[in-house]
């Protein structure tokens, strides 16, 4: 694992240090086939695009053999692709042209669950002493009958399903078509971990790992807990406490072994989708004598209220923690389960949160659309696809689907995403035809020129990818400044979190940056809502 003491040249970080990941929902990024869904030969398409925003590496989410009840998180064969988005020969194009643009390719692994149609979980039907009963979990009923225990789905309602030839329940803790493998089964790893090795023979470059903390249980299949905070309104998974099926100590065994695969290979990597505290988060990178995770997502910018003092306090916890622990830090503000971020922060504050994920020690990863500030889309209940929201109308935020629109590229019908005579899979924003692609390519002060205004500077100024990290003092408690520091270039990063102008004493130096579209002088006041960059002398 490398780690900086006092900064690191750019050339001596891996890829997945230095550069910016770009998460594509291919449902939703272009329809080349007319079918009203995203595909591969229209992400292909769209290649150019993502290459000139700076970025160093697209992720994918799932694209496998599936029937789509959970839109590709519930695969059906690991070593295809689905019609629907095309096939291997498509997939095969899309990273070689990837390639071709100096672009890594990463994958959607989903080792937790498979889908009811897989063929093993077919064959565990066929009775208990079918050879792949044991790839899954299965209980016998709970005493006086029901299921095993009080475990919850993520989706709603409980995480067993009965069968009822054989008389057993079998775990999902999503929906009961989608059934958790079990990882205590060698012969389950090592099909696992042979689907790895079929993707980077095709030259995938990395993979994001999906529920990774949630591969092993307790297997005394105990009830979990109550959770006293929960109340009405909240999701029912969160009535309970998942002591036993979330963060088992077995797992990182489980990592272990991906992580051996992947250094089968010249320069992979991994990341895994992890919600936990730091401590317990940072545990999944290893140790440099024994590295699991290349990265564990952090999605504290996400859950962190968006507040000067409380961002300032966790990126500082947090950089430090990282540094303890020789792990790489990562941020996220938004991906294809959280709602958009310039919803969540507000019109006014986009930029200052754009800037701060983009300028943070660490590896950022950045949802399509964000990078001309794509919103939150309502979806009424009757045009609601995703099951999260629908197995759960009382809780409004349960839905995914306002964050999953269909990217805006030009103000033509379906925002240029899929041909006029189809219907999008969601609605398109009916913002369209102001915030697109094609619009803000033409104007020089919109959010897609800001975003490439950022990346450039990572590009030219090697303290905001490899520099150290240090938060500075402002005496504003709306202000959160830092300071990036590599050889002898200091720069700084200044967010006002706030509607009133501050003062801040930073000496002299230049302005590289505002959000404000002008340079103003270092000494100069902070204004509402702006985010600076500046080179300080």
């Amino acid at each position: 694992m490398t780690q900086p003491s006092s900064g690191q040249q750019p050339g001596e970080l891996k890829w997945w240090q230095r550069g910016i990941i770009y998460q594509i929902y291919p449902r939703s990024f272009q329809d080349d086939s007319g079918d009203g869904v995203g595909d591969l030969r229209g992400i292909t398409r769209r290649l150019p695009h993502v290459a000139s925003l700076g970025v160093e590496a697209v992720w994918l989410s799932p694209i496998f053999v599936s029937p789509m009840r959970d839109f590709g998180y519930d695969v059906a064969d690991y070593c295809d692709i689905d019609p629907l988005f095309g096939t291997l020969e498509d997939f095969d194009v899309l990273v070689a042209e990837a390639h071709r643009l100096g672009l890594k390719v990463m994958l959607d692994y989903v080792p937790n669950h498979t889908s009811s149609d897989h063929a093993w979980f077919r064959a565990a039907l066929t009775g208990r002493g079918s050879a792949k009963r044991d790839w899954y979990v299965w209980r016998d009923p709970a005493e006086g009958g029901g299921p095993p225990n009080n475990w919850k789905s993520h989706f709603g309602g409980p995480a067993w399903t009965l069968d009822e030839v054989s008389g057993q329940y079998y775990l999902h803790q999503f929906l009961p078509s989608q059934p958790d493998l079990n990882w205590a089964n060698p012969d389950v790893r090592a099909a696992m971990l042979e689907v790895l090795r079929f993707w980077m023979r095709r030259g995938v470059d990395g993979f994001r790992v999906d529920v990774l903390n949630l591969l092993a249980e307790d297997e005394r299949f105990l009830d979990e807990p109550r959770n006293p905070e929960w109340r009405p309104g909240m999701i029912e998974y969160a009535q309970t406490l998942h002591i036993y099926t979330n963060d088992q100590p077995q797992t990182l065994r489980y990592v272990r072994m991906m992580r051996e695969v992947l250094d089968e290979f010249e320069d992979r990597m991994m990341v895994g989708e992890i919600y936990l505290p730091t401590e317990r988060l940072l545990r999944y990178s290893g140790t440099p004598q024994e590295p699991l995770a290349h990265l564990p997502f952090n999605f504290h910018l996400i859950l962190t209220p968006w507040d000067a003092r409380e961002i300032r306090a966790f990126a500082d916890g947090y950089d430090a923690a990282c540094r303890e622990a020789q792990s790489w830090p990562n941020w996220v503000l938004g991906n294809h389960d959280q709602h958009r971020f310039k919803t969540r922060v507000g019109a006014a504050q986009y930029r200052v949160a754009q800037t701060l994920l983009l300028t943070l020690r660490g590896t950022p990863t950045v949802y399509y659309g964000d990078e001309i500030g794509m919103e939150n889309v309502p979806v009424p209940f009757e045009q609601m696809v995703d099951p999260a929201g629908l197995q759960q109308p009382d809780v409004p935020s349960a839905s995914r689907d306002p964050e999953r629109t269909p990217m805006q590229w030009d103000a033509s019908a379906n925002a240029g995403f899929a041909p006029e005579r189809v219907t999008p899979w969601l609605p398109v924003a009916e913002n369209f035809r102001e915030v697109n692609v094609a619009a803000q390519e033409a104007d020089p002060a919109s959010d897609l020129h800001y975003f490439r205004a950022l990346t450039r500077l990572r590009s030219e100024h090697p303290a905001l990818v490899g520099g150290e990290y240090r938060s500075l003092e402002t005496g504003h408690a709306d202000v959160f400044a830092f300071e990036r520091t590599q050889g002898g270039e200091r720069l700084a990063v200044l967010l006002n979190f706030g509607p009133e102008t501050r003062e801040l004493d930073l000496g002299s130096g230049e302005t590289l940056l505002s959000s404000l579209g002008d340079r103003p002088q270092v000494g100069a006041e902070l204004r509402p809502n702006e985010a600076r960059v500046v080179r300080l002398a």
